[in-house]
């Protein structure tokens, strides 16, 4: 009956929308636009290099990990010092956005994994990303970047603790529900051959997924020479933000360029970043040859029906996953389009309560592409946001955004996912940027 009320309110705020929005409104007509553009980059560049990898991932973790092993290390009955250990620092192996994080979620959620485990990776998946965090130290002072990962760590271990013990009663009922299903067939293979196989899909998503750490010097055929952080790609255009003025154009605007218009396009990679460039400019090596180790180990050492249960649980997640992913990013896009940053920038101009949670209510909602959310920001601290709301904002956006949150509550349902959100990451959020605030002004 839930699903169907859903399902009612869903279609009336489409009919709303359709019936009042005035799409002769330029206004109106530039937001669809936005949201069609940032659709097509969001399916050019994180679709197949991170959505679909996550999917199969996803897939072989519904099919070949144990129910038992899942719950002796992942379990609500799992050595807690272990559990969250693993699950609150993966981020700084896995260093992918939230979109790649959610399938492996749902993966092992649905094989067994405590809410509470399940919930501390969700959220340190894309937050502890080590990259990112030494990036904010440069950029935007020494001080947010250690309270960045400091928070993030902290952060999945109390959201997972508060998760497990709110809804403890129903994690134990879903447990003894796994429980009671049919034990799988003994394995054909030995530990460390499945081990080596998901090492190596894992492997292949952290280069597919592996974000450029270098901002570009952009040529263009009018013979402006713009140094920039591209934002978003798409057929015809680029979104960039210039990090230095170019004539009428300060630093930390956003402008549009047409792609036909630009003749070179150069990396200007901070120092001590080379390496982290140089391996985004050659990962596709490394995944291929990951790709290639993971195709010659499902041929070799798993039989037709594994291979199709495989592909069967993959478009499983997928059919599920990737719509909610889809409309998400077009809802973001479109929205996004509608509230200028001069505007958000003025809601959060200081350290109270009500700029920080706006901040992470913002945060929450938004979708970054892994190491943008760092340009955005230093654009915002120009306008004058504050560094409380500044912190908000970071512990907040890389673990969640729109199209995630709807996701997230196709696996565990309203409830928890109003509970993660609102109560744990926005809240805690809100409050560890009011204390940096008070203390880091």
């Amino acid at each position: 009956m839930k699903r169907e009320l859903w399902i009612f309110f869903a279609l009336v705020a489409v009919f709303l929308l359709a019936y009042f929005l005035n799409f002769a409104s330029p206004k109106i007509e530039g937001a669809v636009m936005e949201a069609l553009f940032m659709l097509q980059w969001y399916v050019r560049y994180h679709t197949l290099a991170c959505v679909v990898p996550a999917m199969f991932i996803a897939g072989a973790i519904a099919v070949f990990f144990s129910k038992e092993a899942v719950l002796r290390h992942l379990g609500p009955k799992a050595n807690k010092v272990e559990a969250y250990s693993v699950a609150s620092t993966s981020g700084t192996v896995l260093a992918v956005c939230s979109c790649s994080v959610l399938p492996m979620f749902a993966g092992i959620y649905r094989v067994g994994a405590g809410l509470g485990p399940a919930s501390a990776f969700l959220y340190s998946g894309p937050a502890i990303n080590v990259m990112a965090i030494f990036l904010t130290a440069r950029v935007l002072g020494y001080e947010l970047g250690v309270a960045r990962i400091v928070g993030s760590v902290l952060f999945a271990v109390i959201i997972g603790l508060l998760m497990a013990v709110i809804f403890r009663k129903e994690d134990a009922a879903r447990t003894a529900a796994v429980m009671a299903l049919p034990d799988p067939p003994k394995p054909k293979r030995r530990l460390w051959q499945t081990a080596l196989f998901f090492v190596c899909m894992i492997i292949f998503l952290v280069f597919s997924d592996w974000a450029n750490p270098s901002q570009t010097i952009i040529d263009t055929k009018d013979g402006r020479h713009l140094h920039v952080t591209v934002l978003q790609r798409s057929a015809e255009t680029l979104l960039v933000q210039l990090e230095e003025p170019s004539g009428d154009v300060k630093k930390g605007d956003k402008i549009k360029l047409p792609a036909g218009d630009i003749l070179a396009e150069t990396d200007h990679t901070p120092e001590n970043y080379h390496w982290a460039a140089w391996v985004f400019h050659h990962r596709w090596w490394f995944a291929g040859a990951c790709f290639l180790a993971v195709l010659a180990m499902a041929f070799a050492w798993f039989d037709r029906a594994e291979l199709g249960e495989w592909m069967g649980q993959t478009w499983s997640f997928s059919k599920s996953i990737i719509p909610l992913l889809f409309g998400g990013v077009l809802a973001t896009g479109f929205v996004g389009a509608l509230i200028p940053e001069r505007i958000v920038a003025g809601w959060v101009g200081d350290n109270g309560i009500i700029s920080n949670l706006i901040a992470s209510m913002i945060g929450a909602m938004w979708y970054f592409a892994t190491l943008t959310e760092i340009p955005i920001l230093d654009a915002l601290r120009g306008l004058g946001m504050a560094r409380g709301p500044m912190l908000a904002l970071l512990l907040a956006g890389p673990a969640l955004s729109l199209p995630s949150i709807a996701v997230i509550y196709s696996v565990i349902g309203f409830r928890k996912t109003a509970v993660f959100v609102l109560l744990l990451t926005v809240l805690m959020s809100t409050i560890a940027g009011l204390m940096f605030g008070l203390f880091f002004a």
